[in-house]
């Protein structure tokens, strides 16, 4: 079997130097008062070794290569090459031309070594790809290819190197030169200046020019102001990774302007975008689903998706009905241009999705078009609710999924209720079949949303989808032409389910549409009757609250399975744990099938709709919720409390930048 180059020097090596050993061993054995003699003469040995071995291997080179030969084959085929390149023996350098020696071993020679030392990281599999592979030698960038001819105890190899240095350094200028587009929007501008004097908003609007000019003026970009509290601005890419790395920390700067006063900004970003004309796009998309989430954030849009920054304020209520008129008004003619009208919430409907759904339909009913609403009666949350309804003969408003799938046709309009998610909807085979959708929530938006709708009713300000509908219906048909008591009632348990019997994220219009209600006819006593619990529900609500441990001024209840029948009560649960002394936010998991349900509450201090969004979820700043999949409820634990340390991480560093 034939020896490598590299191995067949050192075995030669290895062996003079037991010669050696043996040599001075006897010499110690025969005369011991000579020793220092001989450690002298093993120490010249060593450097003669040593010196021996590198002329050896630069006059190796030097034959190999054809240097001192004018007639050898080498130096008229592979050694004029202007790439450098080499052969290797397995993984031993056999042979490379001068290019390769001067360029990448500056002048050294460095035969019948290992080639991963000549070339750090170098992967030969990966160069045989017509790819290639790209290291970083001799401060360069190189392309390294390779050819490999299979031979018997060792296969040949030539690499051929192509230096990219230039290249990628034009490659990445390029790439950090890119246009981004920013739209900054001043949240509820007209509300926020409306009532202030002329130098108090000037002083206010001066503070945010200020603001964003020296944001954007640090680069090369620049910003202008396009209307009243709108400014847009175009920036290079390295500039937009720095403003990425900072947080968008201008958010803090901007609310720190005033803090009597509920100042915040919204900033839309487009980046990596093929043209700047799709970088506005993009950006103008951004700053929807930024408003949509609430305001007081950054919401960035790349190819690859979107990602948040801030969020940590209260969405601005706003206190002019003429959207909701206007929308109102665009429902009516959507749901008269429909043959039909399916309406549907997310899975597992709770009160706020059915009370909302069942006023869609009374809708329907003053406009005479027929209408059903789509809920798996098993999978419910509402199922007092809709026993009341059916109670009150009202049975046939409810169909299954599946049997509404049959009348739907081009021209059936799908109203979507309390979701804004498409994989949350009651049946995504409904959303995509119908001709035309409408959305009302009041939930922020995030990833997955329903694209291109027919007519969006969505106010992330309001407490629930039941207060938008109950809006709607004041402007909707005639003075006779309202709610039932029990629709009624459907809805202002909707209104309370979501804030809590009115002690989270109310407004004035909040309490304005209770009012309606209880002119309709609504007894707050029914109402109030349609959150009872069974024994079962109320067994496992308390067993999750006795299994509650605090975290950071964090309630966490980890439990096992629970009945279907009984799933209620995580909500309540959550709900529950706020009210005990020193906790700021809750949060109660449980298992489901091979995954966990989690279900999040807070009082306002605590965003839970951050915490959930980095677990997968979403959903209110107080009310959020998120499924994980194929992991067990200790492992969700540790995610869990994973989370909120990232969150109040987060706020500690927005906190000491504000500072």
């Amino acid at each position: 079997m034939k020896q490598k180059p590299r191995w067949t020097m050192e075995m030669l090596t290895a062996a003079l130097a037991v010669l050696c050993a043996l040599l001075t061993l006897v010499l110690l054995i025969q005369r011991p008062s000579i020793w220092p003699v001989l450690l002298a003469l093993v120490v010249a040995w060593g450097i003669c070794m040593a010196a021996f071995r590198y002329q050896l291997r630069r006059w190796l080179s030097r034959w190999v290569r054809g240097d001192n030969f004018e007639k050898s084959k080498t130096k008229f085929s592979l050694e004029q090459l202007s790439q450098p390149t080499a052969l290797l023996s397995g993984e031993t350098v056999l042979w490379y031309n001068e290019q390769f020696r001067a360029r990448l071993l500056g002048g050294q020679d460095m035969l019948t070594s290992r080639v991963q030392k000549v070339l750090p990281g170098l992967d030969l599999q990966q160069c045989r790809t017509q790819q290639g592979q790209l290291l970083t030698l001799a401060d360069g960038f190189w392309s390294v290819h390779s050819s490999t001819v299979p031979g018997g105890a060792e296969c040949m190899t030539l690499l051929v190197l192509n230096e990219e240095t230039a290249l990628r350094r034009i490659e990445a200028e390029y790439k950090a030169s890119r246009p981004g587009y920013l739209v900054f929007l001043v949240d509820g501008y007209d509300d926020v200046f409306g009532d202030m004097l002329d130098s108090e908003r000037a002083r206010l609007l001066e503070g945010i020019n200020r603001i964003l000019e020296d944001m954007i003026g640090r680069g090369s970009g620049f910003l202008r102001r396009v209307a009243s509290g709108r400014y847009i601005a175009v920036v290079e890419e390295r500039q937009m990774e720095q403003f990425a790395k900072r947080g968008y920390d201008v958010l803090d700067k901007i609310r720190a302007l005033d803090p009597s006063v509920n100042l915040s900004l919204s900033i839309g970003i487009g980046r990596g975008a093929k043209t700047l004309r799709e970088a506005q796009d993009m950006a103008v998309q951004a700053l929807d689903m930024a408003q949509g989430r609430g305001g007081d954030q950054a919401a960035e849009m790349t190819p690859d998706g979107f990602t948040f920054y801030g969020g940590v304020s209260h969405g601005v209520e706003k206190r002019s009905k003429v959207r909701s008129r206007i929308v109102a008004d665009q429902l009516v003619k959507l749901i008269k241009e429909a043959d039909h009208v399916v309406i549907m919430g997310h899975r597992m409907s709770d009160l706020d999705a059915i009370g909302a759904a069942e006023g869609v339909l009374r809708i329907c009913k003053i406009c005479d078009v027929p209408a059903v609403i789509a809920v798996k009666r098993d999978a419910t949350l509402a199922g007092s609710l809709i026993d009341a309804l059916c109670r009150a003969g009202q049975k046939d408003d409810f169909i299954d999924p599946k049997d509404a799938l049959p009348i739907i046709s081009k021209r059936t309009l799908c109203v979507v209720v309390d979701t804004y998610q498409v994989g949350l909807v009651e049946s995504k085979e409904i959303l995509e079949k119908c001709g035309k959708v409408a959305v009302i929530d009041h939930h922020r938006k995030g990833v997955g949303y329903i694209q291109n709708p027919d007519l969006v009713c969505h106010e992330p300000y309001s407490s629930s989808a039941s207060e938008l509908v109950t809006e709607l219906l004041q402007y909707v048909g005639d003075r006779d032409d309202k709610p039932n008591r029990v629709e009624a009632e459907g809805l202002l348990s909707g209104i309370l389910l979501d804030t809590q019997d009115f002690t989270l994220h109310t407004g004035v219009r909040t309490f304005e549409a209770a009012a309606a209600l209880r002119r309709y006819g609504a007894e707050t006593e029914r109402v109030r009757q349609l959150f009872d619990v069974t024994m079962v529900e109320y067994a496992a609500k308390a067993e999750l609250v006795e299994r509650a441990r605090m975290y950071r001024n964090c309630a966490i209840s980890v439990g096992g399975e629970i009945a279907p029948e009984a799933r209620v009560a995580i909500a309540q649960a959550a709900n529950d744990l706020l009210r005990i002394q020193g906790v700021d936010a809750s949060f109660v998991a449980v298992q489901v099938g091979t995954g966990v349900n989690i279900s999040a509450r807070s009082l306002g201090a605590v965003n839970v709709q951050v915490i959930m969004e980095a677990l997968g979820g979403g959903g209110h700043q107080t009310m959020a919720a998120a499924q994980l999949k194929h992991i067990t409820p200790e492992a969700a634990r540790s995610r869990i409390e994973t989370a909120i340390d990232n969150y109040w991480a987060s706020q500690k560093k927005s906190g000491a930048e504000e500072k």
